[in-house]
């Protein structure tokens, strides 16, 4: 990562060009109009200033009604225009590619906890390797936080009680400043780390150089079982309860006819809150994991539940 004074952060992203020319055009449009109403105001002041002989009849016959509506109507398609565009060109980056790479973080007073796939953990840093989409599934464990990395130009919440995503592409190898930018308590200041950005094949090496652990996956499933889960969501269970194998990313039909796409946040719900969202045609019998299951594992038993996408949905 390159030093000294410069106006813009490096650009060690794909989102960071199309960031910095929607920022330069908006600028330079703001400028602009800044300079027109800055002329005007000079420009009046001075011909309609006391002792000059300047018409100071009714405006209409110095400003004809076509001139003051072609005006409004232009200024106003042009608002439109540029928030149309600049709305596009934000949404376009919240939906990362299907193939991303998935990485958990979990802010804490006054820390970033982020875990991989494979199950190895970081505190206050991240390593992902270069030209590959990495898509950050994020929540918090006590107040609001917010993940920003300049050089990358992204910024999102970190909201206790839910998940928050973001994603990133970087395009340099180095390491990246990661902050914190939500004020989160007196030791604020110090909830920084780090993004390295390696080669693919340093980052291969890396990855396998980690403590050993199962994926999260494979946690999720221990977990999934120690709970007592199977009991009433497997086949052969006596009480009925939907099966979990295939719902990640399906329509879900709720009792009283909502439908909810069966994604982090509504599984969420349905640990911590059961009677919210009952699937139709079963009785709300789950009881609340509240207190008994925290964010980590929360992760983990979601990306167990996401791992049975593609075993075909039972019952």
């Amino acid at each position: 990562m390159n030093s000294g004074l410069r106006l813009f952060p490096e650009e060690a992203s794909t989102q960071a060009p199309a960031t910095d020319t929607l920022f330069l055009i908006l600028m330079i449009v703001s400028a602009a109009i800044i300079i027109l109403v800055v002329t005007l105001v000079i420009t009046f002041s001075l011909r309609y200033r006391r002792g000059t002989k300047a018409n100071r009849g009714p405006l209409r016959d110095i400003i004809s009604r076509e001139f003051e509506i072609g005006w409004t109507a232009g200024t106003c398609f042009l608002a439109l225009f540029l928030f149309w565009w600049s709305g596009s060109a934000d949404l376009s980056t919240l939906v990362p590619p299907r193939d991303a790479m998935e990485i958990h973080v979990v802010g804490k007073q006054w820390m970033w906890k982020t875990q991989h796939a494979n199950g190895a953990r970081e505190i206050n840093a991240l390593h992902v390797p270069v030209n590959e989409p990495v898509r950050l599934v994020m929540t918090s464990e006590d107040v609001i936080h917010s993940f920003y990395v300049p050089d990358f130009r992204i910024k999102r919440d970190v909201l206790p009680g839910r998940y928050t995503e973001t994603w990133f592409n970087a395009t340099k190898t180095g390491t990246y400043h990661l902050f914190c930018t939500q004020f989160c308590g007196t030791e604020h200041s110090r909830m920084i780390g780090e993004i390295v950005v390696m080669p693919k094949d340093e980052f291969s090496k890396w990855l396998h150089e980690q403590p050993q652990s199962a994926d999260i996956s494979k946690e999720g499933a221990a977990l999934y079982a120690s709970l007592g889960c199977a009991s009433c969501h497997e086949g052969k269970s006596r009480v009925q309860a939907p099966r979990l194998a295939g719902v990640y990313g399906s329509a879900v039909h709720l009792r009283d006819g909502r439908i909810f796409t069966a994604d982090d946040a509504y599984i969420r719900d349905a640990i911590l809150e059961p009677d919210k969202h009952v699937v139709a045609g079963y009785e709300p019998l789950m009881p609340s994991f509240e207190g008994l299951v925290g964010d980590d594992e929360i992760l983990r038993l979601t990306a167990y539940i996401r791992s049975l996408k593609g075993k075909g949905r039972a019952g």
